[in-house]
């Protein structure tokens, strides 16, 4: 697996690798916020997951037809959420970085969950934003959102920008403004850098895949915060509860108004707690170190 990344800084710094959600490319994580999180010290990495964006497609393996999904039973399961773990510890390992902090939204906060369990020597701590343990009672999406699951992918660039807007404004933040003129040339763009309907289908399988992973992550021993939004009809806010009582010494931080999105007006109550937790954490490993 290949992946297409971007840094952001002074490798120096502290790393801190940021990693999108499902079928969303690493332009999500908008530059003014990868540098807002530069200003505050910080070498800030975005990447594309595989199946996504200018990373490797598995496209050897068909994606998972609707039966499929709907009764998860998945006949060929292209690779699960632990795989795309270890894509971004293998991300780290060719960058030189022997550790980091990690932030993942919606997927992207199951893949650092993973991460977290499965190689903490690489964690510094976690941020898992508007995401959820894989519980099938916890944080399901509401009634309105499944039209736009269940849907055919669009044909055209147009069309796909306008499902985006369509799509925002039932999962996004009502609590927030919404540039609807960004949200379009961030659609257009991702469209332009590859888009993979395919490929979203492998992810959501591999999601579907990893089942309830609850018992694995009573074992990230790194400071954790999870955040999520009390209007997020995608992931519905029990996900991050569920989460953040899954997690050892996990702190919630729930944000009035914010949906599934990461809107400009909740840029700095989340990047100051990125931060926070962040310079906190390597405070606490320093002095520990120091004994």
């Amino acid at each position: 697996v290949t992946l297409c990344y971007e840094t952001f800084g002074d490798p120096a710094d502290p790393a801190l690798l940021l990693v999108m959600g499902l079928g969303t490319q690493m332009i999500a994580w908008h530059e003014d916020f990868c540098r807002a999180l530069v200003d505050r010290g910080f070498f800030v990495v975005r990447f594309d997951n595989r199946d996504s964006g200018r990373s490797t497609r598995i496209d050897a393996v068909p994606p998972p037809g609707p039966l499929e999904l709907a009764t998860r039973r998945i006949k060929r399961v292209p690779y699960t959420l632990d795989d795309m773990a270890d894509d971004a510890a293998g991300l780290l390992d060719a960058l030189g970085l022997e550790r980091a902090h990690v932030v993942g939204a919606s997927m992207g906060g199951m893949i650092v969950q993973s991460l977290a369990a499965r190689h903490p020597d690489r964690v510094r701590s976690v941020v898992s934003i508007m995401s959820t343990t894989g519980n099938r009672f916890k944080g399901q999406p509401a009634v309105r959102v499944y039209p736009f699951l269940l849907a055919k992918p669009p044909r055209t660039r147009e069309e796909s920008v306008e499902r985006l807007v369509k799509l925002f404004a039932v999962i996004g933040s009502p609590g927030f403004a919404r540039d609807e003129a960004e949200l379009r040339a961030q659609g257009a763009a991702a469209w332009d850098r590859g888009p993979s309907a395919a490929g979203t289908g492998r992810q959501l399988a591999a999601i579907l895949a990893s089942g309830d992973r609850t018992r694995a992550l009573r074992r990230v021993s790194v400071p954790t915060l999870v955040i999520h939004g009390t209007a997020d009809r995608l992931v519905r806010p029990s996900g991050g509860r569920a989460t953040a009582a899954a997690i050892p010494g996990a702190r919630l931080l729930m944000i009035d108004g914010m949906g599934h999105d990461l809107p400009r007006g909740a840029w700095p109550q989340i990047i100051d707690a990125i931060a926070d937790q962040a310079i906190a954490a390597d405070r606490d490993a320093a002095a520990a170190a120091a004994g």
